[in-house]
């Protein structure tokens, strides 16, 4: 943790009530600023700042803390002593996560003091004449003994009450929102950003219109998240080209936040459905927009809805003036085409809308899913279409190694969604014994659909002892219980699914997942479980498997083996059949685009070297060198299209 962790700004409301409930002050500001201090006695104190008025100074004593919200940036405290509440607002949510952990944290650490106490009132008032100084970071001591309080007893200084977690594994007793709140248990916050993702979080920041890429597993849906919770969560909008990568960054499909369907219609007509829907609402409050997987929008589509935006919120400028944040790779999943259609793919690059828009491109280089050299190396031939016979000969070996261990097979990956379909229901039959049905609780039974549409988790999930299962939600990274790992059903307690990992047994209980619409919130409670004797290469994006194997005999698109095969967390856990170098292609406009983009990169970071000589000559001759430079490499390709 750092002193960003101590601050946050966000917007607040302040209300002090009388001894029967009624408000009797209140002071409201959209943007605020809340710091930890501790006065000379060591007492601390939430120190809130806004517009030119004297700062607030409220001690962190006897508090209750509803935090449900606050991944959409809201949070309450309520000062229990001096009947205080202070709503907290449009907080970048990671920011405000760390906020209250650090709270938390540093008023556990004054109870262990046991300093005399005394009335508020009277604190408050000699505190004028005493010294503040803001809180120093967070400690590992100070953590570690913060967890120890969160699991064990509570305390007057628990920031709110803590409740117990239902339907969990026994080996697990932690209650959950301490968890939540106060130990780091998600990949996002035990991973450090590496330099490249710290550049791209940066330029976000400052408020740029980026398109950032990278190869599979270099980390852009994890910096994704991270940027999400670094913007303010009232005036920032997470959208997706598809459903399921919508859920997994807790946004919306683009489609549902542009409101025009399926775009299919002329300009003026989208421009009108947009007006009369509840979507006008979020386009004129939307200040930074957000689109992953940009790679499945083609470019008419992308056009209409840049010329919504305009309309809209009646604005001249690029996207109407909201902060456009793209993520994708062209190089997997291209725009999905109508059934029987065959056209050119008009990638939304290649729209009059992108040369516009968008300021600035990043490509993150560094692979996280994989980590052998050898397995990354074959990866980046097969993303751009290009297969050496050496690297050929490494994949057709795989085809007769053993990757099946403890009876978890391997999940075969299907260029079909039917195929993987028809595997998995004729594998689950030919076992003996009976079936076990579990039924998900949707929060509306109306958005059934959508939620089929937007999550990977089954309306009806069917089980018998022996199916190969895969696990639909991170539960346990330590333990490798992680979105994608594999395992098989070994037995049913308590009317759940007991599940043997490679490395754990997990008692499967239901888990729940939401999705976001124009209208609100849909959930889904249901075992984070799914057939996985097979699975389809389009549902699979997203996911690492620890033990795959594929026929690309019948791929049918550009990036369709490289999506596959990138899959694998290394060569080891690998098996593909009957490969031939002719199942690997790549589209020639995608390899255009990347290269241009190399070229552009590698001529903004030319600099001219040696001392700076201050006369305008020798300036004039470096801008010439680095022009020469630059025409040089353009008329270099730096991938080989041919």
């Amino acid at each position: 943790m750092d002193h960003e962790d101590t601050s946050l700004t966000c917007s607040i409301r302040i209300e002090w009530t009388n001894a029967i409930g009624i408000v009797n002050k209140k002071v409201q500001c959209k943007n605020a600023t809340l710091r930890l201090i501790r006065n000379d006695s060591r007492q601390i104190f939430v120190e809130i700042r806004y517009d030119k008025a004297a700062p607030i100074k409220l001690l962190l004593e006897r508090l209750s803390v509803h935090k449900n919200f606050m991944k959409e940036g809201k949070a309450t405290i309520k000062f229990l002593e001096i009947a205080c509440s202070v709503y907290l607002t449009n907080a970048p949510p990671s920011q405000l996560v760390n906020f209250l952990r650090t709270m938390f944290v540093k008023m556990t650490g004054n109870v262990a003091k046991n300093e005399k106490s005394s009335s508020l009132r009277t604190q408050l008032l000699s505190s004028k004449s005493r010294q503040f100084e803001e809180i120093s970071p967070v400690t590992e001591s100070e953590l570690y003994r913060a967890q120890k309080l969160a699991t064990g007893k509570s305390s007057t200084t628990t920031p709110s009450p803590i409740r117990k977690r239902k339907l969990s594994d026994s080996s697990n007793s932690k209650p959950a929102s301490a968890k939540r709140l106060y130990t780091s248990s998600s990949p996002i916050q035990n991973n450090p950003l590496d330099l490249e993702q710290k550049e791209v979080l940066e330029a976000c920041l400052s408020g740029q219109n980026i398109f950032f890429t990278g190869s599979a597993g270099t980390g852009k849906s994890y910096l994704l998240r991270k940027i999400i919770g670094a913007l303010p969560a009232d005036v920032t909008v997470a959208t997706a080209s598809t459903g399921v990568a919508a859920c997994h960054i807790g946004g919306i499909t683009l489609h549902q936040f542009a409101g025009i369907g399926l775009g299919t219609s002329s300009v003026d007509k989208c421009i009108e459905m947009a007006t009369k829907s509840a979507s006008s609402i979020l386009w004129k409050k939307c200040k930074h927009l957000i689109i992953d997987e940009v790679s499945m929008i083609d470019a008419e589509y992308f056009e209409k809805v840049e010329t919504v935006a305009r309309k809209i919120r009646k604005s001249d400028k690029p996207f109407g003036g909201i902060q456009l944040i793209l993520c994708g790779d062209f190089f997997q999943l291209p725009p999905v085409s109508k059934a029987n259609e065959k056209k050119k793919i008009n990638f939304c690059f290649m729209s009059k809308a992108w040369k516009t828009c968008i300021h600035n491109t990043f490509e993150l280089k560094k692979v996280h899913r994989q980590e052998e050299q050898e397995f990354i190396d074959i990866l980046n031939e097969v993303r751009i279409g290009k297969v050496s016979a050496e690297s050929e000969k490494v994949l057709v070996s795989t085809a007769t190694q053993s990757i099946e261990q403890d009876g978890i097979l391997a999940t075969r990956l299907c260029s079909h969604t039917q195929d993987a379909d028809l595997i998995n229901e004729s594998k689950l039959n030919a076992l003996p014994g009976d079936v076990k049905v579990f039924d998900a609780l949707d929060s509306n039974p109306a958005m059934g659909k959508t939620l089929d549409n937007q999550t990977t988790v089954p309306r009806r999930l069917e089980l018998k002892i022996g199916a190969q299962v895969m696990l639909l939600k991170n539960i346990n990274i330590s333990k490798g219980l992680v979105n994608g790992a594999r395992g098989v059903v070994k037995e049913f307690k308590d009317d759940y699914p007991l599940i043997k990992f490679r490395r754990e047994l997990y008692l499967a209980v239901p888990e729940r997942w939401s999705v976001k619409t124009t209208s609100g919130v849909a959930a889904r409670k249901q075992v984070p479980l799914r057939l996985a004797w097979a699975f389809s290469i389009h549902k699979s994006q997203g996911l690492t498997l620890d033990c795959v194997e594929m026929s690309l005999g019948r791929v049918f698109e550009a990036g369709q083996a490289y999506v596959a095969l990138s899959r694998a967390q290394s060569l080891k856990t690998l098996r593909v059949l009957d490969f031939r170098a002719t199942q690997v292609w790549a589209n020639p406009d995608v390899l255009d685009f990347y290269n241009k983009l190399k070229i552009r990169q590698d001529c903004m970071s030319l600099v001219p070297l040696g001392m700076r000589n201050k006369s305008n000559k020798s300036k004039t001759n470096n801008t010439n060198t680095l022009r020469g430079i630059s025409k040089s490499l353009l008329n270099k390709p730096l991938i080989n299209i041919s």
